[in-house]
């Protein structure tokens, strides 16, 4: 009898140790190193990126930097295969990419692993045609008609339209609303049908096959702010092979990646991305459909606004 007593107290302190230790942290690639001019500042936001998944608990962040861009990046080949999701905090053109960096990225999300692409990281490799399948639109770099029809909603309705013209826009970069669309996804799940967003572009005009797309959320694009008129994707999924991929469009600085949305959205997603489902509850300080809500720790990673030279937009009262 004594000896079954100890046996079950072991199997109890085993199984205390276990729950107290939590789940196997996920391992996520933080990919940057080319923003494709100087209005996307990746030595500022990766660090936020990285910050904001880390102190989830859930995630171990390996940021990878690709090497300076200048011209084919024969020598670059992370190895994708150690990673459960990579982060896409990059954008660069279509020859920076050999062919066997691009089979061994289409060979890892086809067999499972997961892909998260931030702001411009849609504006990347236009004429990839695997790439445009995972983000199912994207924009600038080229894109015209022959890249894929228009995606936006039109009086509630999901309109893909194949007509002429630019190959992506936005306006002054100002607070709005964003209206979930999709609100069992397990991204979404929990989230307010509409809440504001901090001060960011919102881009319209994007293009893309869209064969797997789910536009999670949208945004009215205001014709008063160089908008459309219409509501345009702001958060999305798709599918490629066995591979799940999230692409937002919010996070074109460290103001607008302060907002909680910004940041609770991305922690969301990396963790579906990465394994089909989420864990994380929607924190109360959510932005509502009337108050914007960020992070002044993560604000304070802009230099310019730790000198109070760049204050947001609109903090909450």
């Amino acid at each position: 009898m004594q000896q079954f007593f100890i046996g079950l107290l072991a199997t109890i302190v085993v199984a205390v140790t276990v729950v107290a230790q939590g789940p196997t942290r996920i391992k996520v690639m933080l990919l940057d190193g080319e923003s494709g001019g100087p209005y996307h500042k990746w030595q500022l936001t990766t660090p936020l990126i990285e910050r904001a998944l880390e102190e989830t608990g859930r995630f171990d962040v390996t940021v990878v930097t690709a090497p300076a861009a200048t011209g084919v990046l024969d020598g670059f080949l992370p190895d994708f295969s150690a990673y459960q999701a990579v982060v896409f905090n990059y954008d660069a053109p279509d020859e920076r990419w050999p062919a066997p960096l691009r089979t061994a990225f289409e060979q890892y999300v086809s067999s499972g692993g997961g892909a998260v692409v931030v702001h411009a990281a849609d504006n990347a490799f236009s004429g990839w045609k695997a790439w445009n399948e995972m983000i199912g639109v994207g924009g600038w770099r080229g894109r015209t008609v022959a890249s894929g029809p228009y995606w936006y909603y039109k009086d509630d309705t999901l309109v893909k339209d194949p007509s002429d013209g630019p190959g992506a826009s936005h306006g002054r970069r100002t607070p709005y609303a964003i209206r979930t669309r999709v609100a069992d996804h397990p991204i979404t799940r929990g989230l307010p049908a509409v809440w504001m967003h901090q001060g960011d572009e919102l881009y319209a005009h994007l293009r893309g096959p869209g064969t797997t797309m789910t536009i999670l959320a949208t945004a009215f694009a205001d014709p008063a702010n160089n908008g459309t008129g219409r509501d345009e994707p702001i958060l999305m999924t798709s599918t490629f092979g066995k591979g799940r991929v999230f692409h937002t469009v919010l996070g074109h600085d460290i103001v607008a990646m302060s907002c909680v949305g910004f940041v609770v959205t991305l922690q969301r997603a990396t963790e579906w991305a990465a394994t089909g489902a989420v864990t994380q509850k929607v924190p109360t300080t959510f932005p509502t459909a009337t108050t914007v809500s960020y992070r002044a720790d993560l604000a304070a990673l802009d230099p310019n606004y730790a000198r109070g030279l760049n204050a947001l937009d609109a903090p909450p009262k």
